[in-house]
């Protein structure tokens, strides 16, 4: 669903003067900072002083994908009692504070990782890291709070979910390219778990897995990265690591044949998604398959005249809309997505067939130098841009940690995609686009109810 990293000057002349412009606010070329304290507790600086804003972020390495099966949903249900108050900070009153400043705060959870933000003035850091530090290990909330969060967390999954056939058809498509694997869970949770959840499944998730040693802090923003060290130390630092639970690796076994699913539900338009398993980044300076891949998934969908658009959409138009998507970064396993909804007139069988084609393709005759020039010029404006917001900045730090690489294989990872070969995509395409490897998902269209949705209920915050 998103793309990750930052970019150095030396990357690329186009970006020379966004990157002198960056050096010239008084940003050091050592940026970003780091530091661990004795509890385990990483903590990561990047200066930057174009603005007197500061993101205070809090990640921990825990997500559905650390869930067991009949508890899907627990993590990003504890996400949610985050806000549920402690000792010191009543119910509610950790969003108040940070309004009463004029900031900003949220936070979400993934199939790898659950963080915390907020995005105040730079006077008021340390306030925020108070609040952070102090719902880290006092966290307080009551059965009756845990029961009210949970019909919150059940009426999301409605409208985020059960309420969006395109979503359904993307949930069965998981739990049928992964059988073994956890990421086959949503991260909202199988409405049946979350029927069945108690507020002591919470608790002990909280328990489990909130410690100093299985965090880290991003803060990015005017600040000196000695002072929030010493702030970091001074509010986490009496805090003692905890022992973590043991984390299994699982490895999906290999996939023998297609595998489909099919989504009856009211939509207007039929839609597939199809999925191949790839390949995961986990050595920088060799696993030139991810980073062929995503230029792959570039030439067909990164930019407004990419293949698809070109080609399925407005050349053949058997698509009203057609996409690929692949990261390949991530703690567990990879996908490579295409999906497309068929114009008036087509099939879901067209519009597969005309997915594939556009592989088979590049399979036989590969892609051109401008193609791989244009997405690689895509993916350096990309980085160029992110450094103007310190939201940007903070979540290319963050998620790169939280896939178990760091902030510092950033300029790696670039200097990895502005090498691919126009060999490389097409030897890709012609090893991962198999049957062997293909779980297709359907949505079969019902009519449309058009009995009106009730309001979501007081207190969702996402």
């Amino acid at each position: 669903m998103q793309d990750k990293s930052m970019m150095r000057c030396s990357f690329a002349r186009r970006a020379v003067v966004a990157c002198a412009s960056v050096l010239a606010a008084g940003t050091s070329l050592a940026n970003p900072f780091e530091t661990t304290l004795d509890n385990g507790l990483k903590v990561i600086v990047k200066e930057d002083p174009r603005a007197p804003s500061v993101v205070n972020m809090v990640w921990y390495r825990v997500g559905s994908i650390d869930e067991i099966d009949g508890t899907s949903g627990v993590a990003h249900v504890l996400e949610h009692m985050m806000f549920k108050g402690t000792h010191e900070v009543g119910p509610g009153e950790f969003n108040k504070r940070v309004a009463k400043v004029g900031g900003r705060d949220n936070a979400f959870t993934s199939r790898d990782y659950t963080a915390y933000f907020q995005q105040v003035p730079a006077e008021r850091l340390s306030e925020m890291m108070g609040l952070e530090a102090d719902r880290m290990r006092h966290l307080r909330f009551e059965d009756e709070d845990f029961a009210k969060e949970l019909e919150v967390v059940k009426e999301e999954r409605r409208m985020r979910t059960d309420d969006k056939p395109r979503s359904l058809v993307y949930e069965q498509l998981m739990a049928t390219a992964f059988n073994a694997h956890p990421y086959r869970r949503p991260i909202i949770g199988w409405m049946t778990d979350l029927d069945q959840m108690k507020s002591s499944d919470a608790r002990q998730w909280y328990r489990q897995w909130y410690a100093p040693n299985n965090a880290y802090i991003v803060v990015v923003g005017d600040v000196q990265h000695e002072k929030v060290f010493a702030e970091a130390n001074r509010l986490y630092g009496g805090y003692k690591a905890d022992p973590l639970p043991a984390r299994r690796t699982v490895i999906e076994p290999e996939q023998l044949g297609v595998r489909t699913a099919e989504v009856r539900a009211p939509a207007d338009l039929p839609y597939v998604a199809m999925a191949w398993h790839a390949p995961t980044l986990r050595n920088v300076d060799s696993d030139r398959d991810v980073y062929a891949l995503q230029v792959l998934a570039a030439v067909l969908d990164g930019y407004d005249g990419a293949r698809l658009s070109r080609n399925v959409v407005r050349g053949s138009q058997v698509a009203l809309s057609a996409g690929a998507g692949y990261d390949g970064t991530a703690r567990g396993e990879s996908l490579f997505i295409m999906d497309g909804t068929p114009a008036k007139g087509h099939t879901v069988d067209e519009v597969k067939q005309a997915l594939r084609a556009e592989i088979a393709r590049i399979q036989q005759e590969g892609v051109s130098e401008a193609e791989l020039r244009r997405v690689k010029a895509q993916a350096i404006a990309g980085q160029v841009y992110k450094r103007d917001s310190l939201m940007g900045q903070a979540m290319e730090i963050g998620m790169l940690e939280a896939v178990g690489l760091s902030w510092r294989d950033e300029p790696k990872i670039m200097e990895m995609i502005r090498s691919v070969t126009a060999d490389e995509v097409q030897s890709v395409a012609k090893r991962y686009f198999s049957d062997s490897k293909l779980s297709v998902a359907t949505l079969d269209p019902l009519p449309l109810d058009d009995k009106p949705r009730s309001g979501r209920p007081a207190g969702a915050r996402h």
